[in-house]
């Protein structure tokens, strides 16, 4: 039986499981040609290059959106964490007919700074020309951080707008691991213990306890 054992001392950002995932599967060609392919309309590219931390040898995959690279600062997020502290707000002033209007490459100008909502989202993975299993959960995900920010913030899925999980480079990031899931097949998945951090981090809605309150939600 295939076993997939995912160790997470470092948390778990979407951008390192899918070079990690990228690294065990056999079929990594494939998986760069479809991706691409599917991700095309989106104006994004999937690269896999080397890279090494502290001495230590790994993959990188390397995402573009519009020929550019996510923009992150020293106090942006890389573990689960720290990622989630700002990915739903609500805003009144945005409706999901309204964010529908607007074609992909000027939702995505300033892809770092795009609110989007949950049905934009799922309408974008329903159109990728890619195995249905893989689209469900990738819709799936989106679901599960949907539910817990809507908690959080005691409103419902529908009126949660995504901000750095609802950017294009994050889409990418769940839809590139779904993929790879689905490639390498295995009957199990095990996680360690995730690594929470502590102390606090400064978002949208002030300074919050780490983890946030939706990352808290979901753990």
């Amino acid at each position: 039986m295939k076993t997939l054992y995912i160790e997470c001392n470092m948390g778990a950002a979407g951008d390192m499981l899918m070079a990690a995932l990228y690294e065990i599967c056999s079929e990594k060609e494939l998986f760069l040609q479809k991706m691409n392919e599917a991700f095309a309309p989106f104006d994004i590219t999937f690269s896999p290059e080397p890279s090494s931390k502290c001495g230590v040898a790994g993959t990188r995959m390397k995402v573009l959106v519009h020929g550019e690279e996510e923009h992150t600062t020293a106090g942006d997020a890389h573990t689960l964490q720290q990622e989630e502290h700002s990915h739903a707000h609500i805003h009144e002033h945005q409706t999901a007919e309204n964010s529908h209007t607007h074609s992909l490459r000027q939702e995505e100008h300033s892809h770092a700074h795009v609110h989007r909502d949950y049905p934009t989202i799922l309408k974008e993975i329903q159109s990728l020309p890619l195995p249905e299993k893989v689209k469900a959960d990738a819709a799936s995900v989106y679901t599960l951080l949907g539910n817990a920010e809507a908690k959080v913030h005691q409103t419902t899925l529908v009126h949660i707008h995504f901000h750095e999980v609802g950017s294009l480079d994050a889409l990418a990031d769940v839809v590139g691991c779904c993929y790879l899931f689905y490639l390498i097949a295995p009957k199990e998945v095990l996680c360690s213990p995730i690594h929470v951090g502590s102390g606090f981090v400064k978002c949208a809605h002030g300074v919050l306890p780490v983890p946030a309150p939706a990352t808290a939600e979901l753990l």
